[in-house]
């Protein structure tokens, strides 16, 4: 059983572990995705400028080598031009295979690669292309690339005419040399006007995506930030709440462990105390000791029950806490046995206090079931001039007071203190007592 309740344990904390540092995971995997998604997306721009340059290097040494074959003949010249033609052809190819539906991707790949480019970058050429066509500056920059689809056939058929117009030797036809050299040049310009704007839009659409990227990854950072700020102050609170929960259970032991249960006042262990402490303090003036006794609370208790006489010890609890002052102290002894500890009060008040508190409980009626019943004390008082007193003493003394208003007819009050029979107050008919209220 013990091992069960320790691999429960285990799983709980392990789960509580998992969900404290969950968030700072997910952040943390969010970050890392963020920053691979930014490396991918700017790698494979910075091949797609790579691509265009060359791309338009391979252009313009076509059209320089098919210049040169015009004007020589050497076929070694038309084999560099169809060479240099192959690169801007084999990413014509890629963008065609990338544009069909569905996308075929090995053709794709082989275009490009025909194309000049890193084996390395062909991935991410095509990935580019296929989930960021939409995207408004690789749009552009599309439309660019695809507008020089009909200058790169006419230039291949270029090559092809001037080849075969050279097969039966240099053309002696000066215009038509000038005619054939001129359209050269003129496909040169629009080649190098496209390719100059796919460069400048792409170089635009890097900027743009290196901001949105960074303003990214600055809000993913943030978001962590934030998230551990929260963690930590969550943590912090839930620590405090714990301390607070803590040192309240403290407070609420250490009131149970001073007070009585039932009433709610100082139970014997805090009013010994408390005495002992007056008793310590040689300077605090007179000190009083009061102890409080019902009569016949027996009977309230074997005639209804123990419920009735918990009710009653709590009625008879406040009443003796009426009028008390802030340093005065009522607690529960034990069963129907009240003590106080008056400071700073001297003989006479004290004597006073008692009869008050006596004629109250007398005056009082305690009603169960249809039932009243007669509540009266018989009440001990200790009147402490002495601070070298003990504190078994003290308490003899009250108790001895006590015992002697019980064996002289309950219901009165007994001094002791250098009085040791001074009785205020005898037991009256409590018809008497109704009627005179």
């Amino acid at each position: 059983m013990s091992r069960r309740t320790a691999t429960s344990t285990k799983g709980h904390g392990f789960l509580h572990v998992i969900k404290l540092v969950s968030p700072f995971v997910m952040v943390v995997v969010l970050q890392a995705a963020v920053a691979g998604f930014s490396l991918e997306v700017m790698s494979s721009v910075r091949a797609y400028v790579a691509g265009e340059a060359l791309w338009s290097r391979s252009q313009k040494n076509a059209v320089y080598s098919l210049n040169r074959y015009l004007h020589s003949g050497e076929p070694s010249q038309f084999a560099q031009y169809r060479a240099a033609l192959a690169v801007p052809i084999g990413d014509e190819f890629a963008r065609w295979a990338l544009e069909r539906d569905p996308v075929d991707v090995e053709a794709a790949r082989i275009g490009f690669l025909q194309g000049g480019n890193h084996p390395d970058d062909v991935p991410g050429l095509i990935w580019l292309f296929r989930y960021f066509n939409r995207v408004s500056f690789l749009q552009d920059a599309i439309r660019e690339w695809a507008a020089t689809d009909p200058m790169l056939l006419e230039l291949s058929i270029f090559g092809e005419v001037i080849r075969s117009e050279l097969e039966n030797g240099p053309i002696q036809d000066d215009d038509r040399l000038q005619f054939l050299s001129s359209r050269l040049s003129e496909l040169n310009t629009q080649f190098t006007v496209h390719a100059n704007r796919f460069s400048t839009v792409l170089g635009e659409g890097s900027r743009a995506i290196k901001l949105t990227l960074t303003f990214i990854n600055i809000v993913t950072a943030a978001t962590l930030i934030l998230l551990l700020i929260w963690h930590t102050r969550r943590l912090v609170l839930q620590r405090q709440a714990f301390e607070d929960a803590l040192h309240a259970e403290k407070e609420r032991l250490a009131w149970q462990a001073s007070h009585d249960w039932l009433t709610g006042l100082a139970n014997r262990r805090a009013f010994e105390a408390r005495l002992q402490g007056e008793l310590d303090n040689a300077a605090a003036g007179p000190l009083t000791l009061i102890l409080l006794d019902l009569d016949q609370f027996k009977n309230v208790n074997d005639s209804c029950g123990h419920l009735a006489g918990d009710r009653l010890l709590c009625q008879v609890a406040r009443l003796l806490q009426h009028h008390r002052q802030s340093y005065d102290l009522v607690a529960r002894l034990g069963g129907d046995e009240f003590g106080l500890i008056l400071p700073q009060c001297s003989p006479s008040n004290a004597v006073d206090i008692a009869e008050r508190l006596r004629r109250s409980l007398e005056l009082f009626s305690f009603a169960w079931d249809d039932r009243c019943f007669a509540v009266t004390a018989s009440i001990g008082v200790a009147c402490i001039a002495d601070r070298t007193t003990t504190l078994e003493d003290a308490m003899r003394r009250a108790d001895a007071a006590c015992y002697r208003a019980k064996e002289k007819g309950r219901n009165r009050v007994q001094v002791d203190g250098g009085r040791s029979d001074v009785v205020v107050v005898a037991a009256r008919p409590r018809e008497a007592v109704a009627a005179r209220g």
